[in-house]
């Protein structure tokens, strides 16, 4: 391996924030040369370009990496971290991760308190001002292994987000796409036949709309579905949402924007070190979305690797 580099390394989105990354990103260089922060840029080109990204300036001897968009372009360098250090060994330990908040989704800086202020977040880093930060891997159908930033979800959540991406793939960038997406899931989802185990005891068997996992109790641009999470405690929370009469569940709404998801009579909740959901037929083999990106089918793994990763906070 080369010498660590002393550097920042950004890996910047130009697609993030509805297209406006560019715009915003060259004044923050500027800001960056003014307060003397030495750093290097690299631009994605496609999706999953910053996994490479990252992973290449790792094997370069970088370890301050950040992360230039939302909470999609902060999960694609942290998947191309652990990776890296999956294949060689290094402790992710060695590395400080960070990100400059341009996109669309930004849940992740709220479970650090980093407020969504460019200015403030270039401080916070000339300042050195970070924590730990909990790894959590994901091992999906085929053994396909993830790493999670934030949160992941299975049912509602990941077919909110598959719907968004898809719309936004298509170029349509306004806010009614959130809108629209949730709308029509709500009137369309199906419920999933699964089992949930706890640390290797089952917790739940039947079936269910949506089952959310937490690294930090942020998602969906305001909600708290697993209010009590923290991304330095070793420990994952979830909350499984049952087949209900929907006038029920519906009712139940207000309590994730308020942060009592966790005390309904409706909803199963948890924390854990190791998640496992497991189907009971095969057309439960739902699709999984990792901090807003859908990667991978049931069954899944999610645990807690006892490795942590230095994260900006505030």
């Amino acid at each position: 391996m080369s010498d660590t580099k002393t550097e920042w390394y950004f890996i910047v989105n130009p697609r993030a924030g509805s297209g406006v990354a560019m715009s915003e990103w060259f004044p923050v260089e500027q800001k960056l040369t003014v307060k003397r922060i030495p750093f290097v840029t690299a631009m994605t080109d496609h999706k999953n370009h910053a996994v490479s990204l990252a992973h290449d300036a790792a094997s370069k001897g970088y370890r301050r990496i950040a992360a230039v968009g939302g909470d999609g372009s902060l999960h694609e360098v942290l998947e191309g971290i652990c990776s890296y250090c999956a294949e060689t060994g290094t402790a992710p330990e060695e590395f400080y991760l960070a990100v400059v908040p341009i996109g669309s989704g930004n849940d992740w800086i709220k479970s650090c308190q980093v407020p969504n202020e460019i200015e403030t977040v270039i401080d916070l880093i000339l300042k050195e001002s970070f924590g730990w930060m909990d790894v959590v891997r994901a091992v999906s159908k085929g053994g396909r292994i993830h790493y999670v930033a934030n949160g992941a979800g299975i049912g509602f959540d990941s077919h909110v987000c598959d719907r968004v991406n898809r719309q936004k793939e298509r170029g349509l960038r306004a806010r009614m796409i959130y809108l629209n997406a949730l709308r029509y899931t709500f009137f369309h989802l199906k419920p999933i036949r699964i089992v949930v185990w706890e640390d290797g005891a089952a917790v739940f068997a039947g079936e269910a709309y949506s089952l959310a996992v937490g690294n930090g109790p942020w998602s969906g641009g305001g909600m708290r579905q697993v209010p009590l999470a923290a991304n330095d405690d070793g420990l994952l929370d979830y909350m499984i949402v049952p087949k209900a009469k929907l006038y029920k569940l519906f009712k139940e709404v207000p309590r994730l924007f308020a942060g009592t998801a966790h005390e309904s009579s409706l909803i199963y909740s948890g924390r854990c070190r190791n998640l496992r959901i497991t189907t009971l037929d095969e057309a439960s083999e739902d699709i999984i979305e990792y901090d807003g990106e859908v990667e991978g089918q049931l069954p899944v793994t999610f645990e807690i690797t006892g490795s942590k990763i230095h994260v900006l906070k505030g």
